[in-house]
C-alpha cells in the first residue's frame, strides 16, 4: 500500500476500511543471513537500509517489547548537525541530509519540521565557542549564521535578555535543525522494512548468543534459537546487559534522561532553542505542548522513570530563561535510558567475535543520528568496513587515545 493524499480523501470518504497493519507479525525463521537485536529506530533503520541500499531479504529485527515502546519513543524530537569536531561533524550532517528526504523516502509521514535551532551565547567565550563550531559546521555543508543580541531578539522577544547574571549576547543558528515525531520514524522504518521482506519479530527477548571458536552463529531468545550469518546489536540504554551475554564488557553505563512535555499553549515557540547558561532546550509539538528536557540523573539505572531534584533543576533553568513559563503547568514527564560512554560520543563497530557488531553509547545523540546510525551500521554489516563518516566510532579509541570529547567533561558517564 502507498499512502498519499488521493488515497487518505479515498478512504475518508468509505469509512477509513481499506488501511491495513503497517507490518506482518511473523513468527520467527530458523535462520536469517542478518539478524538484528534491537527494535528501536537504530535498529529498524539498520533492517531498512540493508534492504534497501544493499539487496538483502533474509533480516529479522528482534524487538523484547513493541516497536516504539522503546527510547525512540522516549526522547524530545530534535534533529541537528550543530557539532564542531571532525569525528562528528560530517557524521551528522549525513543524517541531517538523510532525515531532509526521509518522508519521500520510506513514503510516511514523520512529520520532518526544519523549524531551525538557536543556540544561546551569554558570554564573550561562548561567542568565540560559537564561532569556531559555526565555522567547522559550514566547512561540513551545514548551514550556521551567528546572531546578535536584536537579531535573537526578533525571534524571541519574550526571553530574560537582562538577566543579571547570563545576559543573552547572542546566539548560534542553524535553520536545518528542527524536530521529527519521534515514535512516527519507527513505524515509518517498520513499515518500509516489513515491504522488502524483513521479519519484524516483536515480544523476542535475547537471552544469549552461540558463539563457536570465536564465531557467532546466532542468537537464543524467548522464542527459541535464531541462527544468523551475521548478528547486530542496537539496544540503546541495555547494551551493557546484551553485550555481557556474548563476554564483552562495554566502556559505558546507563544513565536516565528525562524529558518533559507541558499542558498545550498557543503558538509561541517558533523553533527549538537551547539555554547556555545551563542545560535546558525546548520546542513547541504540534499539540501545542512544550516539549523540553536537561541533564541527565547523575545515577546508573535501567528504569524508565526520573527522580523530582532533575525535574526542580530543568525547570529552574526553563523558568530563568522564559520567566513566562512559570505560569504553565508540567503536564507529563518520562524517561530513557542512555548508554553513556566514557567520551560522550558512540560506538558503531565489529566485536572480537566474528560475525557480533556493535552499535550503541549514543549519550544524547541517538534519535538525531537515527537515519545515518542505521544506513553506517548496515554498510558495516555487509562489508565489515566502517562507513566513511564513521571512521572515528571504533573501540579501540579509547585504547588508542582518540576520544572524542564533543560534550565529554570528565572521566565518566554522569559528568557529560
Amino acid at each position: 500500500m502507498r499512502y498519499s493524499g488521493i488515497r487518505v480523501i479515498k478512504e475518508a470518504l468509505s469509512g477509513h476500511k481499506g488501511w491495513g497493519p503497517l507490518w506482518r507479525d511473523p513468527e520467527p525463521k530458523p535462520h536469517y543471513d542478518f539478524v538484528i537485536i534491537g527494535g528501536g529506530g537504530h535498529g529498524l533503520a539498520t533492517a531498512y537500509y540493508l534492504a534497501r541500499e544493499f539487496g538483502e531479504s533474509r533480516i529479522a529485527v528482534l524487538e523484547r517489547g513493541w516497536i516504539g515502546g522503546g527510547n525512540v519513543g522516549r526522547n524530545t524530537t530534535i534533529i541537528r548537525s550543530n557539532y564542531l569536531l571532525d569525528g562528528n561533524e560530517p557524521f551528522y550532517e549525513f543524517s541531517l541530509k538523510l532525515w531532509e528526504r526521509l518522508e519521500q523516502d520510506f513514503n510516511y509521514n514523520a512529520m520532518v519540521s526544519q523549524r531551525g535551532i538557536l543556540n544561546l551565547v551569554h558570554t564573550d567565550a561562548q561567542r568565540d565557542a560559537a564561532r569556531r563550531r559555526g565555522n567547522a559546521m559550514i566547512l561540513n555543508g551545514s548551514d550556521a549564521e551567528l546572531l546578535d543580541t536584536e537579531g535573537v531578539r526578533k525571534l524571541y522577544p519574550f526571553l530574560n535578555f537582562d538577566n543579571a547574571r547570563f545576559p543573552i549576547k547572542g546566539g548560534l543558528l542553524h535553520r536545518r535543525g528542527g524536530t521529527v515525531r519521534h515514535d512516527a520514524v519507527a513505524w515509518g522504518y517498520a513499515r518500509g522494512a516489513d515491504q522488502r521482506g524483513v521479519d519484524i519479530i516483536q515480544n523476542c527477548e535475547a537471552t544469549g548468543f552461540k558463539v563457536e571458536d570465536g564465531k557467532c552463529l546466532g542468537v537464543e531468545t524467548t522464542r527459541g534459537f535464531i541462527g544468523a550469518g551475521k548478528v547486530g546489536v542496537s539496544v540503546a540504554g541495555s547494551s551493557s546487559r546484551v553485550m555481557a551475554l556474548a563476554g564483552m564488557r562495554l566502556p559505558m553505563e546507563s544513565h536516565v534522561l528525562q524529558a518533559f512535555v507541558s499542558e498545550g499553549l498557543k503558538p509561541v515557540l517558533p523553533g527549538v532553542i537551547t539555554y547556555g547558561a545551563g542545560h535546558f532546550y525546548c520546542s513547541q509539538s504540534d499539540k501545542g505542548g512544550l516539549v523540553f528536557g536537561g541533564d541527565i540523573d547523575g545515577y546508573n539505572s535501567y528504569a524508565q522513570r526520573g527522580n523530582l531534584p532533575v525535574i526542580e533543576d530543568v525547570a529552574e533553568g526553563g523558568v530563568s530563561l522564559i520567566p513566562a513559563l512559570g505560569r504553565v503547568r508540567l503536564l507529563r514527564a518520562w524517561g530513557g535510558i542512555m548508554d553513556m560512554s566514557m567520551d560522550g560520543s558512540p560506538i558503531i563497530d565489529n566485536t572480537h567475535i566474528e560475525g557480533l557488531s556493535f552499535n550503541g553509547g549514543w549519550c544524547y545523540g541517538g534519535f538525531k543520528a537515527t537515519p545515518a546510525a542505521g544506513w553506517c551500521f548496515a554498510h558495516l554489516l555487509k562489508t565489515g568496513q566502517p562507513h566513511e563518516t564513521a571512521t572515528a566510532y571504533r573501540f579501540d579509541r579509547f585504547r588508542r587515545g582518540y576520544m572524542i570529547d564533543e560534550k565529554g567533561q570528565g572521566a565518566q558517564p554522569n559528568l557529560h
